[in-house]
């Protein structure tokens, strides 16, 4: 693998990123995708903005008790996505995260709409046919469909439950259509409200298979996280948030890749939400790399 990822561009180097690929555990990837937003849009300028502020970040982290510097990752750029075409731009995911996975190497997408989940999802399983998606997110996202398009940012857990070989848990959900959760049967792994109770509790069962961990940022309060592009207001705080990376981290040989998602630059007043996107881009480089 070449010192660089084909088809992207550098917005930026995040905070202590390292600048060979060829030896590094972890690959850093923007996936701007930005096609689907229904109440904001911006997401696409996410990975670029998350990038800009890691530098406000110290590279060692007091909750994990590492350092970035002493860890080895590289920052891939951003994928060029041509804007509108939601299908092409998710194979071109998928093929990234493959290309990534098959050299050895455990990718961190920065999204980007939480679409691009299914693009990633789809990368891992070239290589782990059956894994489990742990997905941290305020919306269930079960719609087959919205707004007229198929694959959008509430339609992911949907198709994610139709891929074969994955098996879906999302946490945190607080806020649904009646319709999304008619077609639900008991014991389909979804935890309303709550987040740290049910996934400590399952952890055990979350150990026994690969790992894509996917976290949108909306499952924070909007108190605490206001530029995002669909907020619900109830969410968890931000310290609650990064107190998850604790029980995360006793899956941390289970995690075969991590994303984040739906952060939107244009409606973060003084960078609140970007500063708390990079500290978990720390967070999750220290817990799982």
């Amino acid at each position: 693998m070449a010192n660089k990822i084909p088809g992207t561009e550098k917005t930026g180097v995040f905070l202590a990123a390292g600048d060979d690929l060829e030896n590094a555990a972890g690959v850093l990837l923007g996936c701007p995708l930005d096609d689907t937003g229904s109440f904001r849009g911006g997401s696409r300028f996410a990975p670029a903005q998350l990038r800009l502020v890691s530098g406000a970040l110290e590279e060692y982290s007091l909750a994990r008790d590492r350092d970035l510097r002493d860890i080895s990752f590289f920052d891939g750029g951003d994928l060029v996505l041509a804007p509108g075409d939601t299908e092409a731009s998710l194979d071109k995911i998928a093929a990234a995260v493959a290309a990534i996975l098959g050299s050895g190497k455990k990718p961190f997408l920065l999204g980007g709409e939480h679409t691009i989940t299914y693009g990633g999802v789809k990368g891992c399983l070239s290589k782990y046919p059956h894994l489990t998606v742990i997905c941290l997110d305020a919306h269930a996202d079960m719609r087959s469909a919205y707004l007229g398009a198929a694959f959008s940012h509430a339609s992911v857990a949907y198709y994610l439950r139709l891929l074969e070989g994955v098996d879906l848990y999302q946490f945190g959900i607080r806020s649904a259509e009646r319709e999304e959760l008619q077609g639900l049967r008991p014991g389909e792994n979804i935890f309303f409200h709550l987040l740290r109770e049910p996934l400590e509790k399952m952890l055990p069962i979350l150990s026994e298979r690969p790992l894509y961990v996917s976290l949108d940022i909306d499952i924070v309060d909007p108190a605490f996280a206001p530029g995002v592009t669909a907020p619900e207001p109830g969410g968890v705080t931000s310290a609650e948030l990064l107190e998850i990376f604790s029980l995360l981290e006793k899956l941390k040989d289970n995690v075969i890749a991590f994303d984040l998602v739906e952060i939107s630059p244009p409606y973060d007043p003084a960078q609140i939400t970007a500063l708390l996107g990079a500290k978990i881009i720390r967070e999750a480089l220290l817990t799982f790399l």
